[in-house]
């Protein structure tokens, strides 16, 4: 009896280690993009832009203050507005020192300049790279009523290398963002 059963427990084992097994490469989740298609949006401030149809625009902290949730990528810009009452210097100072703080966990920021004199709108987009908090940041104005920033944040822990196809994505709803905006 414990002959039989040591033949068949003999034969199981080698039969079951028959198969070679590898184990599934390290690697990343596919991150699936969606077409890009934009909508206005009137804000109840004194400025409008186009965003993108798979957002949610969510009221922040102020009347003004808006946040822009992409659900797919649990990713969100936080818009600020402020009236300029001569003191723009000192909001754009603001402004450039909130981007550069994340300098201390960044690889460098590149600083785009933008200007449309139609539609009075004037800004620089920073391009934060590296495993900082914030990838993105803006901000637009019209240099004598207006002034509008943001900043983009993941809720997950920063890698610049997972994040960067969503990163780029995003940074081209951002840019239109910016060429669309019109003051009121």
């Amino acid at each position: 009896m414990k002959i039989k059963f040591l033949l068949i427990s003999l034969v199981a084992i080698l039969s079951a280690c028959s198969e070679n097994y590898t184990p599934k490469p390290l690697g990343y989740f596919r991150i699936d993009l969606s077409e890009k298609k934009y909508q206005l949006f009137d804000s109840n401030c004194a400025y409008q832009f186009l965003s993108p149809k798979d957002v949610k625009i969510i009221n922040g902290k102020n009347d003004c203050w808006y946040n822009i949730y992409y659900p797919l990528h649990d990713a969100t810009i936080y818009l600020t507005y402020k009236m300029l009452n001569s003191n723009l210097a000192s909001i754009i100072e603001e402004s450039h020192k909130l981007a550069y703080d994340h300098s201390v966990r960044s690889d460098g920021i590149i600083e785009k300049v933008y200007m449309n004199e139609e539609n009075d709108v004037y800004g620089i987009l920073y391009d934060i790279h590296g495993n900082s908090a914030s990838n993105l940041q803006f901000f637009v104005t019209d240099s004598t009523n207006h002034f509008l920033r943001g900043s983009l944040y993941f809720n997950t822990v920063p890698n610049s290398d997972s994040l960067q196809p969503v990163k780029q994505y995003i940074k081209e709803d951002l840019q239109t963002l910016m060429e669309s905006i019109k003051w009121s």
